[in-house]
Formats: structure tokens, C-alpha cells, sequence
């Protein structure tokens, strides 16, 4: 459920409440009772960037972290070899087809 920010204009009062996406937004102040009572527009508590990993996750330091990138770096190496030597066995082939190489089946 999320927590919605509510200032009353006539007072100020300001209150924080816990409510379901279905519940009805409130309008009394329970403080000075006036119809005044309104959900203010605030920032979201968290930022997601990239593709899926939190903008916090992984940032600096040795910190549990530190274990796994030296894993990832030969398999982005390995990665980057089958690639250099697909290309080339396209090019090779890429000569001897009809299309040249250029067609979604090469």
C-alpha cells in the first residue's frame, strides 16, 4: 500500500497516511476540520536506472560486491573472441552467396 502526503491549506496541518490504490482520498483536516484537506505531489523514495539493477547496487568499494567481477571479465573476453571469429567466418561465407552476405539468413 502506498503512503500518500496530505497538507491541509487552511491550517498547515500535514500528515502522512497509509492507503489502498482503491481508498477514497481524504478532505477533513483532522486537525481543524475543514474541508481543506489535500494530497500533496511528492518525489518517489528510490530511482531505477539501467536495465533492472538499482542506481545503489554494486557502487564503490569492496564491499560483497568484489568477488564477482573478476568472473565476469574473462567471460566478456570470451564473449568478445566468438564474436571477433563469427564475423569473420561470415565474411569468408558472405563472398561466396548470391546475396553477399547482406540478407537476415547470413
Amino acid at each position: 500500500m502506498p503512503i500518500y502526503a496530505y497538507r491541509c491549506s487552511a491550517c498547515g496541518h500535514a500528515k502522512d497516511v497509509l492507503q489502498k490504490l482503491s481508498d477514497a482520498p481524504l478532505t477533513t483536516c483532522p486537525s481543524c476540520g475543514s474541508q481543506a484537506f489535500g494530497k500533496q505531489v511528492t518525489a518517489a523514495g528510490f530511482q531505477l536506472k539501467g536495465s533492472g539493477w538499482y542506481v545503489t547496487d554494486f557502487r564503490g568499494g569492496n564491499s560483497g560486491g568484489g568477488a564477482a567481477a573478476p568472473a565476469a571479465a574473462p567471460a566478456a573476453e570470451a564473449k568478445a573472441e566468438s564474436a571477433s571469429s563469427s564475423s569473420e567466418s561470415t565474411a569468408s561465407s558472405a563472398s561466396s552467396t548470391p546475396c553477399g552476405g547482406s540478407c537476415a539468413c547470413h
